[in-house]
């Protein structure tokens, strides 16, 4: 983790010389030609960051609500695996959606363009004449989309409806969040797996590999977002504590007006 983190802080921090090289032109024609991975890091980072919070929010609330470890240890491997599977069940759809959206789209542009080609070819030309295009030059931009059916489409999805044509693929995005859930949502548990601890004592130590946690996570979210890894870092850490704090004064709270169960 450290080391991707240093070689995405580096690629931020990459020096003139390299950005130059980057921008000749046999390298661009390279790299426009290359095939695209889809990334799957921000669906790793939302899981991860709420799988650690809703983890130890059930952590801190059952210890509130005065419940012993085994209790934790249930009501946290309950949430880990429900919740986990929630989120990526609902990331698989939303995905999965995006994608049907996007084949019905062109589905739809395919029978336009085929009914009524004289229209389509002019809401081309509309779109480029808007980006400054004018004139022989204008009609030569027409002339080269439309004469190939497949650009002709994936221009009218991209510039007339605003779509993403190579989307995320459902299953490995659900497959991202889901790991990243469980991998990062086991934190919390792990000090009341470990034998010798008392109650309070694993509370104290899954606090606070919960808050390193948080922190880690806010700082991998601000390289992907590329914002200010500190500031991501705290705005995480600030977020998953107010939501365990609040997990635990209902907790506390209920336990003081209903008694243990």
């Amino acid at each position: 983790m450290l080391l991707w983190l240093q070689r995405a802080a580096i690629k931020r921090r990459r020096r003139p010389t390299t950005l130059i090289s980057e921008h000749q032109p046999e390298v661009i024609r390279e790299r426009l030609a290359g095939h695209h991975d889809t990334n799957y890091l921000g669906d790793a980072v939302l899981g991860a960051i709420d799988g650690c919070v809703t983890t130890f929010a059930v952590v801190a609330g059952a210890i509130g609500g005065g419940f012993s470890a085994t209790v934790v240890i249930i009501l946290g491997f309950a949430n880990l695996v429900a919740d986990g599977f929630s989120m990526a069940v609902s990331n698989y759809l939303g995905t999965k959606s995006d994608r049907e959206q996007v084949e019905k789209a062109r589905r739809r542009e395919e029978q336009h363009i085929e009914r009524y080609p004289d229209g389509e070819r002019e809401e081309v030309r509309q779109i480029f004449a808007q980006k400054g295009f004018t004139g022989s030059t204008l009609e030569e931009v027409v002339e080269t989309i439309t004469r190939d059916r497949r650009l002709w489409v994936d221009t009218m999805l991209t510039e007339e409806l605003g779509l993403q044509l190579d989307g995320p693929h459902p299953r490995r995005a659900a497959l991202a969040t889901f790991l990243a859930f469980i991998v990062v949502g086991l934190v919390p548990l792990i000090p009341f797996l470990l034998p010798g601890l008392a109650l309070q004592q694993a509370f104290i130590a899954s606090a606070s590999a919960t808050a390193v946690a948080f922190f880690s996570i806010g700082v991998a979210r601000g390289v992907v977002l590329q914002r200010p890894i500190w500031r991501s870092g705290l705005e995480t850490l600030l977020t998953g504590g107010i939501a365990a704090s609040l997990a635990y004064a209902v907790g506390y709270w209920l336990h003081q007006t209903y008694g243990a169960v």
